[in-house]
């Protein structure tokens, strides 16, 4: 098993320290109910620096594709995933807080010993769509099966349908 990476995060963005890497998909414990397999590995760059106004900032650029699963029609759906997060680093609850009331701010607590593996999987997982789905006509019609007939055979609507052209 791999070793964390961990920081000290204000420390890292004071000295503009950089991180990069590749990660395997299956090192991300919490993204795993997200994907519909693991494999592969995602591409980061995590940049300490200052923005303009002199406070600490944590850079994530993350790049890579994932699998999910298409809430359409049910099969694997490849995501490509192309993050850049510019991070405000709080350095105490009080900043966070007031901090947090603007809405075009991303802030985050800073942290002596941040995980940089649980900061990446936090922004893929604010990243990942809520309800993937292939282009409509991508996926497959009826639901994943090749002809569709299957599953309107067996609606149970499909009697009342029958019942309706008879009547």
């Amino acid at each position: 098993m791999a070793v964390p990476l961990v920081i000290d995060s204000l420390d890292f963005a004071c000295n503009a320290e950089v991180r990069r890497g590749k990660i395997a998909i299956a090192r991300f414990q919490r993204l795993q109910d997200y994907l519909a397999n693991n494999s592969g590995e995602l591409g980061y760059a995590v940049t300490g620096a200052l923005d303009a106004n002199g406070r600490p900032v944590l850079r994530v650029d993350i790049q890579g594709v994932v699998s999910l699963q298409c809430q359409r029609c049910l099969e694997e759906l490849e995501h490509v995933l192309d993050i850049h997060t510019e991070l405000l680093l709080a350095q105490n609850e009080q900043e966070l807080q007031s901090l947090d009331e603007d809405e075009f701010v991303d802030c985050i607590l800073a942290q002596p010993e941040m995980d940089v593996l649980l900061l990446i999987e936090d922004e893929i997982i604010l990243a990942l769509p809520v309800s993937p789905r292939h282009e409509q006509d991508e996926c497959m019609p009826g639901g994943g099966r090749e002809d569709g007939k299957a599953i309107r055979e067996a609606s149970p609507f499909a009697a009342l349908a029958a019942l309706k052209k008879t009547h």
